[in-house]
């Protein structure tokens, strides 16, 4: 694999739970799925859209029923005992052993890699280096899943899985393990988050895509999957205006009393229009507000065009999100 292939790259990805006589249900339908190396690629998606699934495929946790998928060059599934060395996967919930200490617990994990870091420095980047005697059953939730992310960078992996990394934080660890991830972009690794926090996916990613229904329905840097969405700009004026007053062609204008709100799609160009006018007629414009969409918006936007959600993608809690698997196995 060469430096400027794709870290990850999925064509025509489906999954299918049971059988079509069976009323089986197909989770993934035909994605393609492209994330370069070095690069923080998040997955988003409604309730039910595919993304667990999704992400097991390209783990190689699930074979595809068709399509295919490769990871630094490799089938993730056929080649797994190749693979394995080189990644790291940071799961919904680690379920290690609570009688284990944090310090055995990594270096458990660490003696199944090819070149790990030493436990106590994985420890120390997750902020845990001082809970290391504790046993894991005496950790606190957000501090359980800083162990599970200690576990996945303990093999120094090239390409790493997020799966919810923030999950049960409080906002200053939440804040670390953002810094972390950024620090571990810049020297290279590529990853691949998961996550239902919008704000996580739109500090932190270089791309995403949004999923529905078992499809990508849209992907790009964050600014092109918003682009389309209407920004706001709000004011209050010295007296009630008459509904004709504002020169905005373009853009939806809504008055009540002196209050005046106005959605676009073109918000640098409305906006300028605005001061251009305000200066004209010597008008103050109190409490301007202006602001673009929100990768909120735009997902909202696009969970209710998409339609109502089919059947969830799993029918019963798969063993691979919960349990004994961690980084680099």
């Amino acid at each position: 694999m060469t430096s400027t292939s794709p870290a990850i790259e999925a064509k025509g990805l489906r999954r299918r739970y049971g059988s079509t006589r069976a009323g089986g249900f197909t989770a993934v339908r035909g994605l393609d799925l492209t994330v370069r190396r070095g690069e923080l690629f998040a997955l988003l998606g409604t309730n039910g859209a595919g993304k667990t699934s999704t992400m097991e495929l390209i783990e190689g946790l699930a074979r595809p029923t068709a399509g295919t998928v490769r990871v630094l060059g490799h089938d993730p599934y056929r080649e797994r005992a190749a693979l394995r060395p080189r990644i790291g996967i940071m799961l919904q919930e680690g379920g290690f052993p609570g009688d284990l200490t944090v310090a055995e617990t990594v270096a458990g994990w660490a003696g199944l890699a090819s070149a790990p870091r030493p436990a106590a420095q994985a420890l120390d980047l997750v902020g845990l280096g001082e809970r290391a005697a504790v046993r894991v059953k005496q950790l606190s939730g957000g501090e359980k899943r800083r162990l599970d992310l200690a576990v996945a960078l303990v093999g120094r992996p090239e390409v790493l899985f997020l799966d919810e990394p923030s999950t049960g934080l409080d906002p200053q660890a939440r804040a670390a393990v953002w810094q972390l991830v950024r620090e571990l972009c810049a020297e290279g690794t590529t990853i691949l988050l998961t996550t239902h926090y919008l704000e996580e996916a739109e500090q932190l990613a270089d791309r995403l895509a949004i999923m529905h229904q078992g499809r990508v329905v849209t992907s790009g840097t964050v600014a092109e999957v918003i682009a389309d969405r209407p920004g706001r700009i709000s004011f209050e004026l010295p007296e009630q205006p008459a509904t004709s007053l504002l020169p905005l062609p373009g853009a939806e204008v809504g008055f009540s009393g002196r209050k005046v709100s106005v959605r676009t799609t073109e918000l640098q160009r409305t906006l300028t229009e605005l001061l251009t006018w305000a200066a004209a007629q010597d008008v103050t414009l109190h409490g301007l507000d202006a602001r673009s969409a929100t990768l909120e918006e735009a997902f909202l936007a696009i969970a209710a065009d998409a339609g109502p959600p089919e059947p969830a993608d799993e029918p019963a809690a798969p063993a691979r999100r919960r349990g004994l698997i961690g980084a680099n196995r």
